[in-house]
C-alpha cells in the first residue's frame, strides 16, 4: 500500500523485471505465455505467484514445469519447489531424479542444490545410484559450497555399509571428509549384519510390472523358463504355457527371477496352473545377493489356486524366487505367470495374510464352489441376487448329507460374511458356517442352528484366516434341503449383525419376495427337493426342477 504515500516509486526486492512484466500481464489479461519464457524466468515467475498468493497461477506454472523437466534443469526446479513447499512439483522432480540418478549426480545442477533439497534427495531409498557415485558427487558439492558443518551433514547421508571395503579404503578414506571412526563403524555394520538388513537403495517404478523383458528381467532357475515372463495368461494347457520345478522336501528347487536392477517392490501377482481343480502351496523369498533370502509371502500351509494377489512390506530386491511346497495332484509346481511391482494401493496384513476390503468370493477373484448342487456352476458367486425362483438361481445340499463349500483363491483374513437364503415363500432355515485353510481343520465361526433364519444374513465374527468356507444347513421348515442364493465375504454392507443376535430375517435387509422375477406359487405343494446328492457333489451337478 506504499503508493498511498507521497512517493514516486516503489522498489520490489528480489524481483526481476522480466518475470514481473509477465505477472502484470497475467493480472490484467488472465493469460501468461509460459512456453516462450526462459527457464530461469519461469522460476522467478513461479516465485512471484507464490509470494502474492496467486494459487491458480502457481498451480499452472508448476504443472508446466513438470512437463519440461530434464537432467540439466531438474535440480534447479527441485530447489525452488522445496523452497516454496510445492509438494506435487517436488514429487515430480524426485521421481524424475530417481530414475536418472547417475546422470543427475554428474550434472552441473546437482552442485547448485541447497543443503535441505540435497538431504531430501539423498534420504530417499528410491534414489537408485551406487553409494560410490553418491559419495563422489558429494565431494564435488562440498568443494563447490565450502567445507564445513553443511558438508558433515550431507556426508552423514551416505550409506557407507553399502560400499565395499575396497571403496571405503580407496575412495572414502583418502578424501578426509569422514571421521575414521565412521568408517570403522560402517565396516563393523557390514560384517555383522545380514545382507538383507542393510539399507539398500532401489529403483521405484510405481504401478508397473517390472518382471518383464522391457526392464531386463529374466528367469534364471526352473524348467521351461521362457513361458513365465512372456505375458501370455490365456494360452496354456497340460503341455505348454507354464514354468515348473519338482517339489522337494529341502526346498532347494524353485523358480527364480532376476530383475533388471535392484528395485523396491511390495506387490506380486502369480498365476498358478488352474486347468483343473488342483491346489498348490508355496512361499516367496527375495534377495539382493542370492545368498541371504527373506521370505515375504508364506502360503506353505495353505491351499491356493489360480491368480494370487500378494502384498508385503516394501523391500529392495534383485532376485525373487517362488518355491512350491505342495500340489494336490502330483509332485510338480506349475506357474503360468509372474508379475511384481510397487503399488501405492493401501492394504492390510494380519500375520502375513491379506485382509480384504472388497468381496473376494467372486468368479473374477478366482473363487469357486467345490461342493454343492446347482443348475449353473458358481451360481452362488455370480453376484446375481434378483434372478432366482423355484427352479434355478440357487445352490443346495441335502440336510444331514454334505454341505456347500466355497474355495477362495488364496488365504484371506476375514471377519464377516453375507449370504442370501432362498426366500420365495415363508420357509426358514437353520445352519452353521465353518472356515478352514486346508480342508482338514475347521473352525466354526457362525452358529445359527438354534434360530429360524430367512432371506439375507449379514454375519460378523472374530477374524480368522480362511481359504475354504463351509455352509452346513441343519433345518428347513419346508423340506429336507438347504438352499442358498448368494454368498460374499467380507460383507459389502456397512451394517452388521453380531453372531448370536440374528433370529429371522436380518433387520436391515428386506425379506420381501417382490425382487424375484417369477411369481410365487403358494397354491402348489411342491418342495425344493433335489435328488439325493452325496457330500462330494460338484457344483456342476444337474439340479432337478421342483
Amino acid at each position: 500500500m506504499k503508493e498511498s504515500q507521497p512517493q514516486a516509486e516503489v522498489t520490489l526486492e528480489e524481483t526481476r523485471p522480466e518475470a514481473f512484466s509477465m505477472l502484470l500481464n497475467y493480472l490484467y489479461t488472465g493469460r501468461a505465455s509460459l512456453s516462450s519464457a526462459r527457464e530461469e524466468v519461469l522460476l522467478d515467475f513461479l516465485g512471484l505467484a507464490h509470494r502474492y498468493g496467486l494459487q491458480p497461477l502457481e498451480d499452472s506454472t508448476s504443472e508446466f514445469l513438470r512437463t519440461i523437466l530434464h537432467t540439466h534443469n531438474v535440480c534447479l526446479v527441485f530447489d525452488v519447489a522445496s523452497l516454496y513447499c510445492l509438494s506435487a512439483l517436488s514429487a515430480a522432480c524426485c521421481a524424475y531424479m530417481d530414475r536418472r540418478a547417475p546422470e543427475v549426480l554428474a550434472s552441473d545442477g546437482f552442485l547448485t542444490l541447497s543443503k535441505t533439497a540435497l538431504l531430501t534427495l539423498l534420504r530417499r531409498d528410491s534414489f537408485a545410484a551406487s553409494e560410490k557415485e553418491i559419495f563422489q558427487a558429494l565431494c564435488h558439492w562440498s568443494r563447490q559450497n565450502g567445507e564445513g558443518r553443511a558438508t558433515q551433514e550431507v556426508m552423514a547421508a551416505v550409506r557407507l555399509p553399502l560400499m565395499s571395503l575396497t571403496e571405503m579404503l580407496n575412495v572414502v578414506r583418502p578424501s578426509g571428509l569422514l571421521n575414521p571412526d565412521d568408517l570403522l563403524d560402517a565396516i563393523k555394520t557390514r560384517s555383522e549384519s545380514r545382507d538383507m538388513d542393510l539399507n539398500y537403495r532401489g529403483m521405484l517404478i510405481p504401478e508397473e510390472n517390472i518382471a518383464t523383458m522391457k526392464y531386463g528381467a529374466q528367469v534364471v532357475k526352473g524348467e521351461l523358463k521362457s513361458a513365465l515372463l512372456d505375458g501370455d495368461t490365456q494360452n496354456y494347457d497340460l503341455d505348454h504355457g507354464f514354468s515348473r520345478h519338482p517339489i522337494e522336501e529341502d526346498g532347494r528347487a524353485g523358480l527364480q527371477i532376476k530383475l533388471g536392477q535392484a528395485s523396491i517392490i511390495n506387490h506380486i501377482r502369480i498365476l498358478l496352473w488352474d486347468r483343473d481343480s488342483r491346489s498348490y502351496s508355496y512361499y516367496i523369498e527375495v534377495s539382493m545377493d542370492e545368498l541371504d533370502w527373506v521370505r515375504v509371502v508364506d502360503h506353505s500351509k495353505y491351499l491356493c489356486r489360480s491368480w494370487q494377489n500378494l502384498f508385503f512390506t516394501p523391500r529392495v530386491a534383485r532376485y525373487v524366487r517362488v518355491v512350491g511346497t505342495h500340489n494336490t495332484v502330483n509332485k510338480v509346481f506349475h506357474l503360468v505367470a509372474f508379475e511384481c511391482m510397487f503399488t501405492h494401493r493401501s492394504f492390510t496384513l494380519e500375520k502375513g495374510i491379506l485382509v480384504p476390503n472388497e468381496n473376494v468370493a467372486t468368479i473374477a477373484a478366482c473363487s469357486s464352489v467345490i461342493e454343492g448342487v446347482s443348475r449353473s456352476r458358481n451360481a452362488l458367486l455370480n453376484g446375481d441376487t434378483r434372478n432366482y425362483d423355484w427352479d434355478s438361481g440357487y445352490t443346495c445340499h441335502q440336510l444331514g448329507s454334505g454341505a456347500i463349500v466355497i474355495q477362495l483363491a488364496q488365504p484371506y483374513t476375514i471377519g464377516s460374511l453375507r449370504l442370501l437364503l432362498w426366500d420365495c415363500d415363508e420357509r426358514s432355515y437353520s445352519y452353521y458356517i465353518e472356515v478352514s485353510t486346508n480342508q482338514q481343520q475347521w473352525t466354526k465361526v457362525v452358529d445359527r442352528t438354534k434360530v429360524p433364519c430367512r432371506s439375507w444374513q449379514t454375519l460378523k465374527f472374530d477374524k480368522q484366516p480362511a481359504s475354504f468356507i463351509r455352509i452346513v444347513g441343519t433345518n428347513n421348515t419346508a423340506n429336507e434341503v438347504f438352499h442358498c442364493v448368494h454368498f460374499e465375504c467380507p460383507t459389502q454392507l456397512d451394517t452388521e449383525v453380531k453372531d448370536g443376535s440374528l433370529g429371522q430375517a436380518s433387520p436391515f435387509e428386506s425379506s420381501s419376495t417382490s425382487q424375484n422375477p417369477r411369481p410365487m406359487q403358494p397354491s402348489r405343494t411342491h418342495s425344493l427337493l433335489p435328488s439325493q446328492p452325496s457330500s462330494s457333489s460338484s457344483s456342476t451337478s444337474s439340479q432337478p426342477h421342483l
